[in-house]
């Protein structure tokens, strides 16, 4: 259940506790604006939040015939985001997590006002490399998840594969990384495939994925020993929809059951796609 912003939303301070009885006594002969669907009353630091029936006569304000009940103070909490959008579902989840089984009532970006009672999050795990910090991809995924083209409430998990770290399970001397501009480090001489080294004679490691390797046998015409770090090869196998780039995919996007690839170089629109189509039947 989630409401949208003060369109649909009346906000009434009152004057005395708000309970069953309380609320029950100002419903009677209430009226409200005809596109208001719930009242989100408010009496000092308590908040309850009522769905509202009206009359189909009227104008612009019309007699409330029935209500529900959604929450009384014990179980709503109020907070201000001031730079969250307060219809974009994924911002909501989030902050649904932030209180489960709470109405959270929230003012948001340009003091609108929502609220968000028993939405299921659904999970979304990111898989990508770094550095850099954050992740590409986690970077590409809130912006799609903050554009307002996503209407499922998406939380994400960020399973970072950490070159420098992972460098540490080599067993020779050196390792070499696939590109410079990543910042990647070891704490053992390194080097990067992308600047072509004259690696004859040394004892080194590739941390990289299929295609490095490949680029690596070509380049140098042998063998090296090799470090996976693809993250499509690294999903976990729990379920959980994940999220990878793949240098297989050139544009658009993949599923592979419960993993969807998007392209290396991918856009946020691309991202946006992905995410409506792996979540489509949720």
């Amino acid at each position: 259940m989630v409401s949208v912003h003060c369109k649909d939303i009346s906000v009434r301070k009152v004057e005395c506790d708000i309970t069953e009885e309380s609320i029950a006594s100002m419903m009677d002969g209430w009226v409200a604006y005809k596109r208001a669907e719930y009242v989100v009353l408010n009496h000092g630091d308590q908040y309850a939040v009522v769905r509202l029936s009206k009359s189909s006569d009227g104008d612009l304000f019309r007699d409330v015939t029935d209500y529900e009940i959604i929450s009384l103070p014990d179980d709503t909490v109020y907070v201000e985001r001031p730079d969250m959008d307060v219809i974009n579902v994924p911002a909501l989840a989030r902050l649904q997590c932030e209180y489960p089984g709470k109405a959270v009532v929230v003012r948001g970006l340009f003091s609108h006002l929502g609220f968000v009672k028993d939405l299921e999050p659904m999970r979304l795990r990111i898989v990508d490399c770094v550095p850099p910090r954050p992740s590409k991809m986690s970077y590409l995924v809130n912006l799609a998840l903050a554009s307002g083209y996503i209407s499922k409430p998406i939380v994400v998990e960020e399973v970072d594969i950490d070159l420098s770290e992972i460098s540490k399970e080599a067993e020779t001397a050196e390792v070499m990384f696939p590109c410079e501009v990543s910042g990647t480090s070891s704490d053992r001489p390194y080097c990067f495939l992308d600047q072509v080294p004259d690696v004859e004679g040394r004892d080194l490691t590739l941390v990289g994925c299929r295609l490095s390797k490949r680029i690596f046998s070509e380049e140098y015409h042998r063998d090296v020993p090799f470090i996976n770090i693809c993250p499509r090869d690294r999903v976990l196998d729990d379920g959980v929809t994940t999220i990878v780039k793949c240098c297989r995919v050139k544009e658009g996007h993949e599923k592979d059951g419960n993993v969807v690839m998007v392209p290396w170089g991918a856009t946020v629109p691309e991202i946006v796609d992905a995410l409506n189509d792996v979540f489509g039947d949720a």
